[in-house]
């Protein structure tokens, strides 16, 4: 196997697990929220739904540095 192989994998591997992570527990915390104030879902949803962006942004981040290597 070629060390710019395991390179890449390592890029996408390593640089997709924190926004794995991150997306599991806004998630997570956001239904906690919603469970314990539903009339808040609406306030919740939109900064949910930005945090999702940021962390899949960084994922692709990841994703862009392993192609450039």
């Amino acid at each position: 196997m070629d060390l710019n192989t395991i390179a890449k994998a390592l890029a996408i591997g390593l640089g997709s697990m924190g926004p794995g992570i991150a997306i599991g527990l806004i998630g997570s915390k956001a239904m906690e929220s919603i469970g314990r104030n539903p009339e808040a879902a609406s306030k919740i949803l939109v900064p949910m739904l930005l945090a999702f962006a940021f962390a899949e942004a960084i994922a692709i981040y990841a994703l862009v540095i392993a192609f450039s290597i």
